[in-house]
């Protein structure tokens, strides 16, 4: 069976992990990563970057009304 990627689909926004120095200027931006919104250690973008629980993943999402919004979130493992 052929795999699909879905990260190439045209609504699927980009995903990345975000160096440990940018991590550390949000961290002091925005207080602990406990403030943070939360993305499973499971889900397909964090599993196909490689992404581990407590890295930050910043999602860039383009709309022809708002030009770029740019996400952030905080990996977890399931339950935490």
């Amino acid at each position: 069976m052929k795999k699909i990627d879905v990260s190439k689909h045209v609504l699927v926004p980009k995903h990345e992990i975000v160096s440990e120095e940018e991590k550390a200027q949000l961290i002091k931006m925005y207080g602990s990563l406990k403030n943070f919104p939360r993305i499973l250690s499971s889900d397909p973008q964090v599993k196909l970057l490689g992404a581990k629980p407590g890295d930050v993943i910043k999602i860039v999402r383009k709309s022809e009304v708002a030009g770029e919004t740019i996400y952030y979130r905080v990996v977890i493992e399931k339950g935490d």
